[in-house]
């Protein structure tokens, strides 16, 4: 691994990118940069998670720092906890939606949300330069074992929990055999909620449908919720901070259209006394939808670059309410400024409660915006050069993060450099589906020939 953090965290093959050596100097670094605790850490249901917890909390207390350990938990469990309970820091031993081989290493800042950019330089620093502190003996280590209660009771705290509970809704949860088993089905129950599950047993092999939740791969959901004529279905990825919402009739929809509805309600409950204050945080890839319904609130609406870190770290700096990615990540600063599976599916649930109509027709009465993505093998030093190429190609253009054309108001093209891997990622939307298929055949053409 060139450098330590990726995109998001730490990440790598376990055992090749990945090792416990590297866990254990991490955690050395980690102390050094804290300077002391105490710090949260909790892990995921990856077959290796509890092992490179156990060397990570080591590599803590051998430093002097205090730890305590959450247990499995959801990674937005951990992040709220360590806001709320007021540790210096916490560390989430997960992969988020990555395949059952990989496993990482989440650093949190005090406020529960990722580590700065700058701050993951500095721990770099740290461990590539070997400056560790020296030991101030042996750290503290206990378990917390009321974690989930604590985050679930800070979810019900935000919703209209007697509203809902009205409703009896009937919900089938795909839990992806990953961590959000431990605490949806108790929120889903305590909030009146009919609750039929499925890959609910916690398999760090994903055997499932995998570790991300996808359009592709949601069809059982789809089929259990018309089977059991559930009013919502819900999937979430392997730490569960993500959530793919699927409507009364089996439509699975994209994180930014579901998105849409989450932020109209969000802003709806603000109320008129702060119509125009409201910020809402995107990244730069996210559909046009979201701008439009923003705007019916006079919302200002703030653009990053791709990854829930940059979404985050820009709500806390613009003091945003809202922020959200397409992939599921939707993020509500009542609660936490992170990705949160069971906060949006609360949310969500609320949501249809007050409207009291079903979700297919909430979201259909959204303009309709056509998607493409791919990738292409693709060199930094390419990567460089073709967005140079597209530059020329409009007046319009954004260089937020890679290069985003406007081909017109409601049609564009994108693309940027993985931060993991030596891909390049093409986005495309166009409320025709003749212009999108007309711009992806364009641009893929153009982009091919740059690389030869």
């Amino acid at each position: 691994m060139a450098r330590l953090f990726g995109t998001n965290g730490v990440r790598g093959v376990f055992g090749k990118d990945l090792t416990l050596d590297l866990a254990l100097r991490l955690s050395y670094a980690l102390a050094t940069y804290y300077r002391e605790g105490p710090l949260l850490l909790a892990y995921d249901g990856r077959h290796s998670s509890p092992l490179i917890a156990s060397v990570v909390k080591a590599g803590l207390n051998a430093m002097g720092i205090d730890v305590d350990d959450a247990g499995l938990v959801p990674t937005p469990c951990l992040q709220y906890c360590t806001k709320r309970l007021g540790y210096r820091g916490g560390i989430m031993i997960t992969a988020s939606h990555n395949p059952p081989e990989y496993n990482g290493i989440k650093v949190m800042a005090s406020d529960g949300v990722e580590v700065p950019r700058e701050d993951e330089l500095k721990i770099e620093d740290i461990y590539f330069e070997g400056r560790f502190m020296q030991s101030k003996g042996i750290g503290r280590d206990e378990r917390l074992g009321d974690a989930v209660d604590l985050y679930l009771q800070g979810i019900r705290s935000l919703v209209d929990v007697d509203r809902i509970r009205s409703k009896g809704m009937k919900v089938v949860v795909d839990l992806g055999n990953g961590a959000q088993a431990v605490a949806v089905p108790r929120l889903l129950n305590s909030l009146g909620c009919k609750v039929v599950t499925l890959n609910e047993r916690i398999d760090g092999s994903f055997p499932g449908r995998g570790s991300e939740p996808t359009i592709d791969n949601l069809g059982e959901l789809a089929s259990s919720v018309k089977a059991n004529g559930a009013d919502l279905g819900i999937a979430y990825d392997g730490d569960g901070d993500r959530s793919i919402f699927c409507d009364e009739k089996g439509n699975i929809y994209t994180g930014d259209r579901s998105g849409a509805l989450l932020v109209e309600h969000v802003l709806a409950k603000e109320g008129e006394e702060q119509r125009g204050k409201v910020k809402v945080v995107t990244p730069v890839n996210s559909s046009i939808l979201i701008d439009m319904v923003a705007a019916r609130y006079n919302a200002k609406v703030i653009k990053t670059k791709v990854g829930s870190v940059e979404v985050s770290r820009e709500m806390v700096r613009a003091s945003a309410l809202v922020g959200l990615e397409e992939n599921g990540g939707f993020m509500y600063a009542r609660h936490i400024p992170v990705r949160d599976g069971a906060m949006s599916t609360a949310l969500m649930l609320e949501a249809l409660a007050l409207m009291d109509e079903p979700l297919s027709s909430l979201i259909g009465r959204y303009k309709r915006f056509y998607q493409y993505k791919t990738k292409f093998p693709c060199t930094r030093e390419q990567s460089s050069s073709i967005i140079d190429a597209l530059k020329g190609t409009s007046s319009r253009v954004e260089t937020i993060d890679g290069i985003k054309v406007w081909v017109d108001d409601e049609s564009w093209i994108m693309v940027r450099q993985s931060g993991t891997e030596p891909i390049m990622r093409f986005y495309a939307e166009s409320s025709s589906e003749q212009r999108l298929k007309q711009m992806v055949d364009v641009y893929v053409e153009k982009i091919r020939s740059l690389l030869g």
